[in-house]
This record gives C-alpha cells, structure tokens and sequence, in this order.
C-alpha cells in the first residue's frame, strides 16, 4: 500500500501512463510536484521499493506497468532510446540483440545489447542485462542504423550489414565463433552485397577478412564477391588469424588447420555452426 505522504507522487506516475509515458526524470518531477530534492527522493525510494518505478541512471526513473511488476523493470526496448538521449550518447541496438530482430537468432538473447559512442557500465533492468559495448565514432556507421518502431515509440538498431561487421569485431559479444558462424546463416540471406562493401571500410581489415570467410562458410557466397573485390583493390591482403587467441594457443599454434588463400586468413580449428 501507499503510505499517505507518497499519493500526489502516485498520481503523477499514474498521469504520464495514461498519457503514454513510461519515463521521466528527477528535475522534471520536482517542477511538477512543487518537492524539494530530499522530499522527491524519499517518495521515490518508496515507489522502488514497491516494484512501480525502476532508475537505470542517477535522476532518471522508468515506470513499472503492473505486467512487468514481478521482471522489476520493462523491457529495454521501451525506454532505451530515452535513456540514450537523457546520457546524450549516440546509440543502436546492435550484435546478437539486432541479429534477433532481424529474424537471425536461434535462441533467445540473453543480453540487450547496445553499441554506444560512451563507455557506459552494464544495466540489470530488472530481468533484462542491458550490456554496452563501445565505438568511439559512430559517424561512419550512420547511414547502417535503422529506427525501429517499439511498444512506445522508436529505437535504434544496426541493419543487417552493420550487425554482421559488428558480430565479428566483438566475436566475444557473438558467443564464440562458432554461434556468429549459426548466426550468419540465417543473417546473410538478408544482406545486401553492395551496402555490405560500402560498409566495409568502416571496420579494421582483419575483421573484413573474417567475415567473408565465415560468411562464404555459412554458404553465402554470393554476397561476399563485392565485398572481395574492394578489400584487394589495389592491395595485397595480409594475413590475419581466423582467431587471434588461437596463435598463442598451445593447443591449435604450432601447426595451422589451414591457411585460406582468398581471404588470406590463418585457421587453426574451423568453426562449425550449432545444429
């Protein structure tokens, strides 16, 4: 129940529900319920402690609709994009989350992961891991991020060109190569094979080498010929490891698998795509 000092609060929450908010921030409340600092925090401590609001950032609260109460939080994808303008970061839903919503996933992602131009720390929202990966600038990679429509408004998701690149830069965000590899066969029928090479150039060329070879083993051969001819247009390619970690390895260093010509990559165990 809500103690008696705490309803003027209960019913601002209950007003921006009903006019379809699902967040708000500290100052903003404050100037609406006439509270001061101390005042506003004591009633929203109680409002967390009762399941009905959840604060991600210092200042900053997510309402808690009755069907979340028991996940104590809503889903990411409901506030993430206010929570992204509220850290003034640059954002996209990006890696395994976006290969989901895309409809390239083969079980369920267990982090919402977000690639951000900040170092932000991890977020538990309530059932959701809210994980965050950096990239210094996101200018580059502009034109690959899509706005997708939400439960309550919109958000920002890597298409699927940009999640592939993506997949095999952070291969530890992927699962292990080997789920990137599972992953890829169901994403690379969606790829588009010219906005794959215009991409390109946006990402270091080791992982350009590595994502068509893995895409040219998840048997989309097709799309990975533009992206052939521009990464050895006017160039020798050097040769990278399939997966650094490896050449170190003592189990897969001393004599290579294979040394794959085309994309000029070291393989030290083939990766194999979950059944």
């Amino acid at each position: 129940m809500i103690k008696q000092d705490s309803p003027r609060m209960a019913s601002y929450v209950a007003d921006l529900q009903t006019a379809g908010r699902v967040v708000f921030t500290r100052v903003e409340a404050q100037k609406a319920l006439n509270l001061k600092q101390d005042a506003f925090l004591k009633r929203a401590r109680r409002l967390e402690k009762q399941g009905l609001l959840y604060s991600p950032r210092r200042g900053y609260y997510v309402i808690v609709p009755p069907q979340f109460k028991s996940w104590g939080a809503p889903p990411p994808s409901w506030f993430i994009d206010d929570l992204m303008q509220y850290e003034e970061c640059a954002y996209y839903v990006g890696l395994l989350k976006a290969a989901e919503l895309h409809g390239a996933s083969h079980q369920a992602v267990m982090e919402f992961q977000v690639v951000t131009s900040m170092r932000l720390p991890a977020l538990q929202a309530g059932r959701s891991l809210i994980k965050f990966y950096y990239r210094r600038d996101l200018g580059p990679i502009a034109g690959s991020i899509q706005a997708m429509k939400t439960d309550t408004g919109r958000m920002c998701v890597s298409s699927p060109e940009l999640t592939a690149f993506d997949l095999v830069r952070y291969p530890h965000a992927g699962a292990g190569l080997d789920h990137i590899l599972t992953v890829l066969v169901d994403l690379g029928a969606k790829l588009d094979a010219t906005k794959l090479a215009a991409l390109a150039t946006a990402f270091e060329q080791p992982v350009q080498q590595r994502l068509g070879y893995l895409l040219e083993r998840a048997g989309h051969t097709s799309v990975t010929k533009s992206l052939h001819a521009s990464l050895t247009r006017g160039t020798s390619l050097r040769w990278s490891e399939l997966e650094p970690a490896h050449a170190t390895d003592p189990d897969f260093a001393p004599a290579p698998l294979e040394r794959d010509s085309r994309w000029h990559l070291i393989v030290r165990r083939m990766p194999e795509a979950d059944q």
